[in-house]
């Protein structure tokens, strides 16, 4: 990954910041684009003392996925600062949270895990389309297998539960690569996503455990979850791996390609989630 620029969202924590780390440490330039920066410049000390002294080179910059007008800051100053982008990992994610609406207001899971990302990619596509070969890389989840696509509500204004808005938000990350990866053929620009699997991150933090259980859910999560470390891998390698060159619009998980149920490769359903999400942001072709 030498000479090479890669952009990580909420990379300072879980998935993020091992990612971040192991990108370093194979000698990539990596821009962690975070929402809060004291703990992301906590995490930034963190991983300059862990990451060698031959690695690459770590910078942060503020970027609120629940906000438009961050997203369009956060892009302006990547243009104009950097002469290239090889590799976008659309990473950062909220895990079943109460109801709250972004300051746009779009439902929070929805509106951070696909709307924040879906204008983030567009506003980002010329600078790596000029970096080509280039990548775009979407973090999705297992749980997308009990989402579905509700274009009557997609704000669950009429009814929210924080588990579906979940899957559902996860199962939109995998239409999105599905039709970008469409639209970018011939580019030299790659779009794959992956599911990390159970991880120990702080994701869950808004999931309630009876006290008496909180002792037996962390022995278990020891025991079974994957640690931030394992779940980077598959990050990683659709960051670097040459064997994943031919691939486009895939998913992986562990590093393989997986075969997804047909309604996250629906096209129809991706063009019209495509169609609808412009709107959403303000995006005007």
């Amino acid at each position: 990954m030498y000479g090479k620029t890669i952009i990580v969202t909420g990379a300072n924590s879980g998935i993020g910041k091992a990612t971040t780390l192991e990108l370093l440490r194979r000698g990539g330039r990596v821009i962690m684009a975070c929402r809060d920066m004291t703990r992301a410049e906590e995490a930034a000390r963190q991983i300059r003392l862990e990451k060698g002294p031959d690695s690459g080179e770590v910078l942060l910059k503020h970027l609120d996925l629940a906000s438009l007008k961050s997203v369009q800051s956060f892009c302006k100053e990547i243009i104009q600062e950097e002469p290239r982008l090889d590799v976008l990992i659309n990473n950062a994610g909220i895990y079943q949270c109460p109801y709250t609406n972004t300051e746009d207001g779009f439902e929070m899971q929805f509106g951070v895990n696909h709307l924040g990302h879906f204008l983030l990619t567009h506003l980002l596509l010329d600078l790596l389309k000029r970096s080509a070969p280039s990548r775009v890389i979407v973090v999705s989840s297992k749980l997308y297998k009990s989402g579905e696509i509700n274009f009557d509500d997609l704000n669950s204004e009429r009814h929210y539960d924080k588990a579906f808005a979940y899957a559902r938000s996860k199962l939109a990350n995998l239409l999105f690569t599905c039709e970008l990866a469409r639209r970018l053929e011939g580019t030299g620009v790659l779009v794959n996503a992956l599911t990390p699997g159970i991880v120990r991150t702080n994701l869950g933090r808004h999931v309630s455990i009876p006290v008496l259980a909180k002792p037996l859910w962390e022995l278990a999560s020891r025991a079974f979850f994957k640690s931030p470390e394992e779940g980077a891998q598959t990050s990683v390698y659709l960051a670097c791996s040459p064997e994943v060159e031919g691939a486009n619009g895939k998913c992986f998980a562990d590093c393989r390609e997986q075969k997804l149920l047909p309604k996250a490769t629906d096209q129809e359903v991706a063009r019209k989630l495509w169609d609808i999400s412009e709107v959403l942001v303000g995006i005007t072709t």
